[in-house]
């Protein structure tokens, strides 16, 4: 760090902190033009930090985003005096939840973060979000037109199997990892949300460079996708559904899927941190208390069916109680867009990165708001694109997003 020269801190968000971005990432390559010290910030109840004896409903109500931005305040302050920081100025980075920490610590602590760099922010709260859904739909028919269609009638088909109970074939065709048991609609959605959550996933992360943080499927890409879905070799869109379904599982290293809702139900209602808690139930809780963000099938624009809104809201009041009804998500997303502003921004010196195949981008800023309030549209890129370690194969809108957020960090800091 150059004497003087400004700190950029990380914020982590819903999952360990991962050190791989301490070596490498977009934001290093800031850091070493612009003489920064880097520092990052594990996010309270995730990974190593444990504030509390366990995650009962109880100890979790000291998990929140504004419980998270008072310890990045706190952080900072005491960071400040120990290191002799006086006088640099601090710039947020933060990709996806994160990214919005990143967006509301500069808005919220003005005296403390100078500037914010928010990709892939959805600093939207909302209930039921069918949106991300069509997003999905687009994107996958940006490669093949009739991709979508063949997914849809796939899990039309799905959903056919379920009402006439064809388990055994569902099981071997999908690879689960024990024969499926439905005992309630509960278990029915859950295995369609399981096997979209894979498609999901794919375009999310579309042709990303994660690589560097230890991800395996990155090979599995949208064109992966469709080129299955289109191949009529492989049999119906059923049939070639259940291929893509196990490529992905392939590609992960997996033997099979885990399709029970009740072991899902009984695996987030531990309450201890032992032996790993990787962030699923803690970042249930958040989305249950302050966000939102269920990803429905309550769009007709869209390929999935059998995850209405309900599903999802069943699942916070299967986890942490009854009182967790669609009533009290309702009031707390309202809460958290009173708290801080939704899309209606105001503030500085923030800067919104969104992939326009990132279905999160919804969610966020993608106009410019103000001379100071800047959004950046990436056009073909994929979730938090922009924050990887740059290579050859990203997409020319990453690259200049990339360099724009440079030219903005110089102009910020130094003018």
């Amino acid at each position: 760090m150059q004497s003087g020269g400004p700190v950029f801190l990380m914020i982590g968000g819903e999952g360990p902190a991962n050190p791989a971005w301490m070596n490498s990432g977009a934001w290093l390559s800031y850091a070493e033009k612009l003489g920064a010290l880097c520092l990052m910030l594990e996010h309270r109840f995730y990974g190593k930090s444990h504030p509390t004896p366990d995650m009962s409903t109880d100890s979790l109500r000291y998990l929140s985003s504004q419980q998270a931005l008072a310890d990045i305040a706190h952080f900072q302050t005491v960071m400040k005096e120990k290191l002799g920081l006086a006088d640099s100025k601090w710039v947020a980075f933060g990709g996806s939840y994160p990214g919005s920490l990143a967006a509301w610590y500069r808005m919220k602590y003005p005296h403390l973060a100078h500037m914010a760099v928010a990709s892939s922010a959805p600093v939207k709260a909302q209930v039921n979000f069918s949106e991300y859904l069509e997003v999905v739909q687009l994107a996958l028919a940006l490669n093949h037109s009739d991709c979508p269609e063949a997914i849809k009638l796939a899990s039309e088909e799905v959903s056919k199997l379920l009402e006439v109970s064809s388990f055994q074939m569902l099981t071997d065709d999908f690879r689960l990892c024990d024969l499926l048991q439905i005992n309630s609609w509960m278990d029915a959605a859950y295995l369609l949300d399981t096997l979209a959550e894979n498609i999901m996933d794919v375009v999310q992360y579309n042709k990303d460079n994660r690589e560097f943080e230890g991800v395996k499927d990155t090979n599995i890409t949208i064109p992966v996708v469709c080129d299955i879905m289109a191949n009529n070799s492989l049999g119906t869109p059923y049939h070639r559904y259940a291929t893509v379904i196990r490529t992905i599982l392939e590609a992960n290293g997996e033997k099979c899927i885990d399709a029970s809702y009740k072991k899902f139900i009984q695996d987030m209602s531990n309450i201890t941190w032992a032996p790993l808690a990787l962030g699923g139930r803690q970042w249930m809780y958040q989305t249950c208390t302050e966000f939102g963000f269920f990803q429905s099938t309550d769009s007709a624009a869209q390929p999935f069916s059998g995850i209405p809104l309900s599903y999802h809201v069943q699942q916070c009041s299967d986890i942490f109680g009854p009182e967790y009804n669609l009533s009290m998500v309702t009031d707390a997303v309202q809460q958290t867009n009173e708290y801080y502003g939704g899309l209606d921004i105001k503030g500085s010196r923030i800067v919104f990165s969104n992939g326009l195949i990132d279905p999160w981008h919804r969610l966020g800023i993608n106009a410019d708001v103000s001379g100071d309030l800047i959004a950046i549209q990436m056009d073909g890129a994929a979730h938090c694109a922009n924050m990887y370690p740059a290579r050859s194969e990203d997409p020319p809108s990453v690259h200049k997003a990339r360099q724009y957020i440079f030219q903005l960090l110089t102009k910020w800091l130094y003018t």
